[in-house]
């Protein structure tokens, strides 16, 4: 037969057993909620990563524009520096060289720039070494870098 003292047995495990049960769900809800506030975050965090990716997609485009420019510049000095050497070298044999102050000079001395401080040799001289080149508007007529009071680079 079932004594008193089981019955009250029986209940005390039965409200143990609510009040582990309610203690577990809130648990859980309180977990739920940690989940999808992380859950946002992570989505945040995935905009950020793909806003990444573009920017640096950007920024390589235009490193690699950069530096397409720069090789078309360098073209464009070279080709500069031999049309010059050409033309000294269609100058009479007797004609005085400006570059040599002698007439009849070597033509082929007198294409390689003398490193001087000021003038259109020099100066060219100067434009082949990009540390040395000196701070003017490009071909769009746009500022050097240097220039510009934000000290960015436009590379766009």
């Amino acid at each position: 037969m079932i004594t008193l003292e089981q019955v009250k047995l029986l209940e005390t495990k039965i409200s143990k057993t609510i009040d582990y049960v309610k203690k577990v769900t809130q648990e859980n809800s309180l977990l739920k909620g940690k989940l999808d506030s992380y859950q946002e975050r992570i989505d945040e965090l995935e905009v950020l990563v793909q806003r990444f990716k573009e920017e640096q997609s950007r920024i390589e485009d235009g490193i690699l524009s950069a530096l397409d420019r720069l090789n078309q510049f360098e073209d464009a000095v070279e080709n500069a520096l031999s049309e010059q050497g050409a033309l000294g070298k269609k100058a009479p044999k007797g004609a005085k060289n400006p570059d040599s102050g002698a007439p009849g000079a070597d033509p082929v001395k007198s294409e390689a720039p003398k490193p001087e401080p000021s003038g259109p040799a020099g100066e060219e001289a100067e434009e082949t070494d990009p540390q040395n080149a000196p701070e003017e508007p490009d071909a769009a007529g746009r500022d050097s870098p240097a220039e510009k009071e934000s000290g960015e680079l436009d590379i766009f």
